[in-house]
């Protein structure tokens, strides 16, 4: 009885100690199992409460002042019909890792989206996520089978046909330095152009452009959405993620800044490509830029988002969250230290 008596006084304690320390800000955890009984979950587990606070140990609390709303993805996608020019990557003669139609890397891309998207959906009850799908020249048949995936996907989405003949009167049709720009890269140009004014109507909070060859990890869109609020609240400023982890960040040696984010280290980087999150503030603080970058064809194509980086902060994530599925020479392409095969066959349809 005494035994009995002096267990229902440590467990009484222990619960007055635990309720004690959170009202100052703290978390108790057992050493002996790792285990956190004011969070009821284990130190390995995701310990962040999306919109209230991001959690990591060793470090402790970061209370979140940024809280994000809801978010948009725009997947840019283009299938050719032709067998062969459709495992060719843009404006160069390299097949893309796998060699395998575009159509193929399309797919698994929207379906890593969807993956991802549902992972994330059960950590942030209620959180918003729509799906819009940009399409230039895709055949029916294609069209058909990207249909077909996200129907199956329960998510919000919506698929937008370009036509040729419209945007196209924006995009110049010689490059900064006076020399034509072919049809393919126009095709390109005119696709971002409209995933650019979309965010005017269709975006409230975050926005996530994609190519659709980046084939994204499980966790991808839990933590990018973790770490942006996470980083934003520290920086006091909203910022730029990006998806992948480039092999050109390792060819050259420059200085970065290291941040924390949910499960991933992200580096600040200087470059991307045209797959990347922010928020709809900074496309229309920036929107003269973005609007340069869609109808002028600068060398890099990317130019004028790499002049916003120069006044902003994007980050990269350690490992990488994506495989760009790109030649496997290229300096923009899949990513070091990554289990791309894993990667590929975890996307089959």
């Amino acid at each position: 009885m005494k035994v009995s008596q002096n267990t229902n006084k440590k467990s009484f304690l222990k619960k007055l100690l635990i309720k004690l320390c959170r009202k100052v800000g703290y978390e108790i955890i057992d050493q002996n199992n790792l285990f956190i009984p004011s969070l009821n979950k284990f130190a390995n587990q995701n310990l962040s409460n999306l919109q209230k606070d991001s959690i990591s140990i060793p470090l402790g609390k970061v209370k979140i002042t940024r809280k994000i709303k809801e978010l948009s993805i725009i997947v840019r996608t283009y299938t050719s019909t032709e067998v062969e020019k459709s495992k060719i990557m843009l404006d160069q003669n390299k097949f893309r890792i796998f060699e395998k139609q575009k159509i193929e890397y399309t797919l698994r891309t929207i379906n890593s989206l969807i993956i991802s998207c549902k992972k994330a959906l059960k950590n942030f009850k209620n959180f918003k996520i729509s799906l819009v799908i940009t399409d230039d020249n895709s055949s029916e048949e294609n069209l058909s089978l990207i249909k077909k995936l996200i129907n199956s996907s329960s998510l919000n989405y919506k698929i937008i046909s370009l036509q040729k003949d419209k945007l196209s009167e924006m995009i110049k049709k010689k490059d900064e330095y006076g020399k034509d720009i072919s049809e393919g890269m126009i095709s390109n140009m005119r696709n971002i152009l409209k995933s650019v004014l979309l965010t005017k109507d269709e975006v409230n909070d975050l926005v996530y452009f994609v190519e659709d060859d980046y084939i994204h990890d499980e966790n991808a869109i839990s933590e990018m959405l973790f770490a942006f609020e996470r980083l934003t609240s520290q920086l006091g400023k909203d910022v730029f993620l990006c998806p992948a982890d480039y092999p050109y960040l390792y060819n050259k040696i420059e200085d970065t800044k290291i941040f924390l984010g949910n499960k991933r280290h992200w580096r600040t980087v200087k470059e991307t490509l045209i797959t990347f999150m922010t928020s709809k503030e900074m496309i229309l603080k920036y929107w003269e830029d973005f609007i340069a970058m869609s109808t002028t064809r600068h060398h890099p194509m990317e130019k004028k988002l790499h002049e916003i980086y120069e006044k902003e902060y994007c980050l990269s994530p350690i490992p990488s969250l994506a495989m760009h599925a790109t030649n496997i020479n290229s300096a923009y392409g899949i990513p070091p230290n990554y289990d791309w095969i894993k990667n590929w066959e975890d996307n089959k349809i």
